[in-house]
């Protein structure tokens, strides 16, 4: 079993030093809820969430290993989770399910 100092070096090896992804990831944070506050928008709690995390995986890209896929994938998937609701959401109820008010 692995010490959460093994963990953490392990990590440090694959994404940088945390200090430094995070003042990547929470600069972008900022622009998002600047850019956000600027045009009097609000986002649902998914789409927020998404952008959060598509912005920590963008802070370990920018500050570690850019050619670790696997950071590109959850990318892609925090995005897609947010397509699919909104495709749901835009086609409606499936045919014979109640709709209540």
């Amino acid at each position: 079993m692995s010490t959460t100092q093994e963990i953490l070096g392990e990590r440090g090896k694959q994404y940088g030093k945390f200090l430094d992804r995070a003042e990547v990831t929470q600069a972008l944070k900022l622009v998002i809820s600047c850019g956000l506050t600027r045009r009097g928008k609000t986002l649902a709690p998914d789409q927020a969430e998404a952008l959060d995390m598509i912005c920590n995986k963008v802070g370990r890209i920018v500050n570690g290993d850019a050619d670790y896929a696997d950071s590109w994938v959850d990318i892609a998937g925090y995005a897609r989770l947010v397509a699919d609701r909104l495709e749901a959401d835009a086609a409606g109820p499936a045919p014979g399910m109640a709709v209540t008010p």
